[in-house]
């Protein structure tokens, strides 16, 4: 474990039961997503390479923008 983990475990050991329930949720609903998405690509690595290229041949063509926070 690092040490960074260690502090905020110490962290979190000093908070309620109620909260600490709630961090816990949040990393391991993260950590669950973060596994979806390594799944979702490991299926579709060809798809995934299409795409950026797709993605760079309308970038190359002048077809883009570049994004603005602002009109979101």
């Amino acid at each position: 474990m690092t040490e960074l983990l260690e502090q905020a475990i110490s962290r979190l050991k000093t908070l309620t039961p109620n909260d600490q329930n709630a961090i816990a949720t949040l990393i391991l609903e993260e950590l669950e997503d973060d596994q979806r998405w390594d799944e979702s690509f490991a299926r579709s690595p060809d798809l995934l390479a299409k795409v950026a290229a797709e993605a760079m041949a309308e970038y190359h063509a002048g077809k883009t923008q570049e994004l603005d926070p602002e009109t979101l």
